[in-house]
């Protein structure tokens, strides 16, 4: 097989990047939910060498991963794992940071909700969350394209949605999780990122 490509991974990886480097700038592990075709696993893990980098997603999406790995040939990326995130606990380790890009308004609301669920159990205190894609705020769409683009979303599954910033921020909150920035990023996306809190 081919490797599977996104255009958008390839967009939006170097923005994301300049975020990462100082949100992952004391972090050794990073558990990446969702990682697709594999792009920024392999970009990621490529330019923060200090970190390793676990990648992870469905069955099916992981002999894509794999090629790119296999191409990478990089010492600090993981070999891809299986993790739904509805299968509680998440069959990981604890790790100090975790992302996921373009995945929260993939998913249906209760998975979200177990996506935050997985996060308090697998992230240390002090550990970063970083999340990337789009979302609304006051309710509202920030672009006429956002707009568009849920649209398109309830047409492939009605369970898709761009997600409302303050719930989300609600099931950080729950999940011991501090909001320390909502980066500004381009085509109308967002990086929320937090830090968990230690246990009282």
């Amino acid at each position: 097989m081919n490797k599977p490509f996104s255009q958008a991974c390839e967009n939006n990886k170097r923005p994301i990047l300049e975020v990462l480097k100082n949100a992952f700038a004391e972090v050794g592990t990073v558990l990446e939910i969702g990682s697709g075709t594999g792009q920024h696993a392999v970009y990621f893990a490529e330019h923060l060498p200090q970190v390793s980098w676990q990648p992870t997603d469905l069955a099916e999406n992981l002999p894509g991963i794999e090629l790119w790995i296999a191409e990478a040939k990089l010492a600090n990326i993981r070999p891809p794992k299986i993790l739904d995130v509805r299968s509680q606990p998440w069959p990981v380790e604890q790790v100090d940071g975790v992302f996921s890009a373009n995945s929260l308004h993939i998913m249906g609301k209760a998975e979200v909700e177990q996506f935050f669920q997985g996060v308090a159990d697998r992230l240390l205190a002090g550990g970063r969350l970083c999340v990337y894609g789009p979302f609304n705020y006051g309710g509202k769409y920030t672009s006429d394209s956002n707009a568009r683009f849920d649209q398109w979303l309830f047409q492939q599954n009605p369970k898709s949605a761009i997600r409302d910033f303050e719930w989300v921020s609600e099931l950080a909150e729950t999940a011991s999780l501090s909001l320390l920035a909502d980066h500004t990023m381009p085509a109308n996306n967002r990086l929320l990122e937090w830090v968990k809190r230690p246990s009282l």
